[in-house]
């Protein structure tokens, strides 16, 4: 059945499409999936197709209401070409996965054309060996991690062969325009307005009572609130590595894998969990990597998403809170680096500007475009790395015939150095790096850092029994998703 998708960008949404005035937090996400040879062409268009008739976003583009009365609304796109949005190309010599990931790295530098819907896919085939890779591109103004993991799953199949779905009708989109939208988002505007004062209403009410019965608690909330607003929208202009401080819009791609029970053996060692793990081999990685070049680092800031899903939230959109700390760099011990990580993981959560996030977004949303653009990178900029961690299928899937070997997800940096996204998938944890050529100029020494950072994490888990199931191996359900504690 179609899914439900929201009429207008979310205020998140539309702070992320409305910074990009800045090249440089550009949010584009690009998705490498490794085949085990090149599916049917007929079919996989016939899949696409399909999948472009369940999923209204793909057939449409964004418009933005006349003058900004209201934020900026999906609309059919009247010229949807398939062939456009989905092409194939022969892998260059000397046909490795590494050429697919310098194409996949072109297609990652490359901006979206505005006036179509915002993603790309493209089969790279004639790989050394019979196979075949899947590079797909998105806007992340369209989903988040675990929404896209949801997006493409309807795309894949769970047996090489399966029988025929029979037909599927598009149901049709409306075409709209600026000058169109502007009712609509006067009455959309009037909506939202409504809804704040009957929760101000509300709060107004009750405010007497909690003054009365708790004055001190009330006070403390007040001041926890805004203190934790202050410490979300604090500019962090220079990065805490004095290595990783250019930033440019070139970029690189590297992946690595690791088997999903190692992390789960290793996090369960010390009480953690798999994010906990991952998050720990990342900073360890980092660590290494400014020793390397004689740098002693005491603390680099981090961003992380914190998945606010709810049960029946639309699949489009974003539904996470990017929570921006310091995580300590003098661990030594892994064990206590996870540790650590799980404490500022659960802090982080329970930041009350977390539960703002869409508040304070439909607030900076009013703001002229080039002082909101300028606030957030003032924020972001000064960031040394992101790190994700989306669940996937822990089964084998299959696209027009062809099986799905790995998935690698490569991140927006966002004014960021570095991007590491660990998704897992029948087993394996695929790991995507996504890098600022200026910040990091030898890519291979910081993968080497990288790799060792994750055998010092797997290490801790060598006498671990063999873990039970865990939720990060499963399929994300309707409305849930990755939470970091």
């Amino acid at each position: 059945m179609p899914e439900r998708f929201d009429e207008f960008m979310g205020a998140a949404d539309a702070l992320m499409w409305n910074i990009e005035k800045d090249p440089i937090l550009r949010s584009t996400i690009v998705t490498v999936v490794r085949l085990d040879r090149s599916p049917d062409w007929d079919r996989l268009v016939d899949k696409v197709e399909r999948g472009a008739a369940l999923i209204p976003r793909l057939r449409q583009r964004v418009v933005t209401p006349f003058l900004r009365v209201g934020p900026p609304h999906w609309s059919a796109d009247p010229n949807f070409d398939l062939s456009y949005h989905l092409r194939r190309v022969r892998a260059p010599e000397p046909a490795t996965f590494e050429s697919v990931l310098d194409f996949a790295r072109t297609v990652a530098m490359c901006t979206f054309d505005r006036a179509r819907p915002l993603w790309e896919f493209t089969l790279v085939e004639g790989l050394h060996g019979g196979g075949a890779a899947l590079v797909m591109k998105i806007h992340h103004s369209m989903t988040d991690g675990v929404g896209g993991m949801r997006l493409a799953m309807m795309l894949f199949d769970m047996e090489r062969d399966p029988a025929d779905p029979g037909p599927c009708e598009a149901q049709p989109l409306e075409v709209l325009t600026p000058f169109g939208l502007v009712g609509r988002s006067i009455e959309y505007g009037q909506r939202r307005a409504l809804a704040l004062v009957r929760r101000g209403i509300i709060s107004a009410l009750e405010a007497p009572r909690r003054v009365l019965f708790n004055p001190r608690g009330v006070v403390q909330r007040a001041a926890t609130t805004a203190g934790s607003v202050a410490h979300m929208l604090r500019p962090a202009m220079i990065p805490e590595s004095p290595l990783m401080r250019q930033r440019s819009l070139a970029r690189r791609l590297a992946t690595l894998e690791v088997p999903l029970d190692d992390l789960k053996r290793s996090a369960k060692a010390v009480g953690g969990t798999v994010n906990d793990a991952f998050v720990a081999a990342v900073a360890g990685g980092l660590r290494g990597y400014h020793g390397l070049h004689g740098d002693v680092i005491t603390d680099l800031r981090m961003t992380m998403p914190i998945n606010v899903r709810t049960e029946g939230a639309a699949l489009g959109g974003n539904q996470f809170t990017p929570a921006r700390f310091l995580v300590p760099m003098t661990i030594d011990d892994p064990g206590e680096r996870i540790q650590m990580v799980g404490r500022i993981a659960r802090d982080a959560r329970e930041e009350p500007a977390v539960k703002m996030t869409d508040t304070l977004a439909s607030l900076l949303n009013q703001l002229p475009t080039a002082i909101t653009t300028q606030l957030f990178g003032a924020m972001l900029k000064g960031v040394d790395f992101v790190t994700s961690n989306v669940p996937g299928a822990p089964f084998p899937v299959y696209l027009a015939g062809a099986e799905l070997e790995r998935n690698f997800a490569f991140g927006p940096l966002t004014g960021a150095a570095v991007n590491v996204v660990l998704v897992s998938h029948n087993g394996v944890c695929c790991i995507g790096v996504n890098a600022d050529a200026a910040a990091i100029a030898d890519l291979d020494v910081f993968m080497d850092a990288l790799r060792d950072g994750f055998a010092e994490i797997v290490t801790l888990g060598a006498s671990e029994p063999e873990p039970e199931p865990h939720e990060h191996e499963l399929l994300a359900p309707a409305g849930s998703g990755f939470t970091p504690t």
